[in-house]
C-alpha cells in the first residue's frame, strides 16, 4: 500500500500531516529531520521499545539528529502526576530545547503523556505522534489533545498542543494483542456512530478483513483520521461540535475511574464499547432512539469481541450512585450539570445538556441489574 496523507489544515502556520502507511517507522528519520530541528527525544512505554525504540532511533540518527529515548512502565498508569513529572525531568536532563522536538511512540497513554510533557516544557516544544496502536491511530494521535489522570477522573489535567506531524505507521499494528485490536476497535466503529451510518455499515460488513489485516484495515485507519481531522479545523478546542467524538465516554471514564485505570481489568476501549452500548440504550431508554439501533449496536460491538454490559466488567464496577459520582468529574459537566452525548439512531448523535441525574441514576440501576 502506498502511503496515505491526510492533511489537517489549522491556520496560523500549525497544519499538518498524518502520513498513514506500512513500514513508515523505519523511515521516519528524514520525515522528522524536515520539520528543522537538531534533537529528537522519544518517549515509549518498556514494551513498545523494545519493539520498535531502536529502529526507530537508528532512522532519527541517520538523519543527523540527535536522539535520546525515554521510557515509562506500559498500562494507563504511566498516565499520572508521576509519570508527567518522570517524562519532564528526562527531556530536560537530555537537554530537549524550543527548536527540539518530543516524539510520542506507543499508544494512546505515550501520546497523552508525551504530548502534555512537549506542551509543558519550557512553555512548548514541537512533538510528532507515532501511533503504533488501532486507538491511538484512529482516535488520540490527531487533534491536539493531551493530558494525564488525576485520582479524581479521567483526563482532568492537560492541554491542546497540536502535534507537527502524524506517523501512523500500519504495520504496527500487526503485533498488537487481539485485546489491544479490539479496544481501538471500538473507537472505529464509534465514527460510524457519531454521524455516519453509511461507514457503520461498512464496518459491519468489513469486520473480519479489518481484523486480519488487509486492505480494509488502512480504509478504517484513513477514514478515521478523515473523520476527525474534519471535526478538529471546525472545533479545534471542543467548544461544540468536536463534543460529539465522546459518544459513550461520559460512561466510560466512570468506569476506568471506578476501576482504578487499572489496564487488568478494563482497557479504555473497553470502556468505551461498553460506553458506547449504555449511550445508545439510554437514549432508547428516553425514546430518542428506536431499540433495534440500540441492539444493532450491542450486536456490533460483540461480535468484534468486546463487551457490552456493565455486568462484563471484571471486579464490578460499583454502584448506580457511585457510577453517577463519577460521571459528575466529567469534562463536560457545566454548573454541576450532567452533559451527555446520546443519539437518534446510528449516524445521529448529538449533544444533550442539562440531563436528569435521577434519570441517569434508574437506568443505572436497571443495567446493573
Amino acid at each position: 500500500m502506498q502511503t496515505e496523507t491526510v492533511h489537517v489544515p489549522l491556520d496560523g502556520g500549525r497544519a499538518y500531516d498524518i502520513l498513514i502507511g506500512r513500514g513508515l517507522l523505519a523511515g521516519i528519520g528524514p520525515r522528522v529531520a524536515a520539520l528543522n530541528a537538531r534533537a529528537v527525544a522519544v518517549v515509549s512505554d518498556e514494551t513498545v521499545a523494545a519493539e520498535y525504540g531502536e529502529a526507530v532511533t537508528a532512522s532519527l540518527a541517520q538523519a543527523s539528529l540527535r536522539t535520546a529515548l525515554i521510557t515509562v512502565a506500559p498500562g494507563e498508569g504511566s498516565k499520572s502526576y508521576a509519570g508527567f513529572a518522570q517524562v519532564c525531568d528526562g527531556l530536560i536532563a537530555h537537554r530537549i530545547e524550543r527548536g527540539d522536538l518530543v516524539l510520542a511512540l506507543g499508544g494512546g497513554v505515550v501520546g497523552d503523556l508525551a504530548g502534555f510533557a512537549a506542551a509543558s516544557l519550557r512553555r512548548g516544544v514541537r512533538f510528532v505522534q507515532a501511533p503504533t496502536t488501532l486507538l491511538a491511530q484512529v482516535d488520540s494521535s490527531v487533534g491536539g489533545k493531551t493530558g494525564i489522570n488525576s485520582p479524581h477522573g479521567k483526563n482532568l489535567v492537560g492541554a491542546f498542543h497540536q502535534p507537527s506531524l502524524v506517523v501512523a505507521d500500519t504495520a504496527s499494528l500487526d503485533t498488537l494483542s487481539l485485546r489491544e485490536m479490539r479496544a481501538g476497535y471500538a473507537e472505529v466503529a464509534k465514527y460510524g456512530l457519531i454521524d455516519d451510518p453509511d461507514f457503520f455499515a461498512w464496518c459491519e460488513a468489513n469486520l473480519a478483513e479489518i481484523f486480519s489485516g488487509g486492505p480494509a484495515r488502512e480504509a478504517a485507519v484513513a477514514s478515521c483520521c478523515r473523520a476527525k481531522a474534519g471535526v478538529v479545523v471546525r472545533d479545534e478546542r471542543e467548544d461544540g461540535e468536536r463534543a460529539l467524538l465522546n459518544l459513550g465516554h461520559t460512561f466510560a471514564h466512570a468506569l476506568e475511574r471506578l476501576t482504578a485505570y487499572d489496564s487488568a481489568r478494563l482497557v479504555h476501549g473497553e470502556a468505551v464499547a461498553i460506553g458506547l452500548c449504555l449511550a445508545f440504550r439510554f437514549s432508547a431508554r428516553l425514546g430518542l432512539c428506536p431499540g433495534q439501533d440500540a441492539g444493532r449496536v450491542a450486536n456490533h460491538l460483540a461480535m468484534a469481541g468486546l463487551p457490552t454490559t456493565l455486568a462484563q466488567v471484571p471486579g464490578g464496577c460499583g454502584d448506580a450512585d457511585q457510577l453517577l459520582d463519577a460521571m459528575r468529574q466529567d469534562k463536560k459537566v457545566r454548573d454541576g450539570a450532567l452533559t451527555f452525548i446520546l443519539a437518534r439512531g446510528i449516524g445521529k448523535s448529538f449533544i444533550a445538556p442539562g440531563i436528569d441525574a435521577g434519570a441517569v441514576r434508574e437506568f443505572l440501576v436497571t443495567e446493573l441489574g
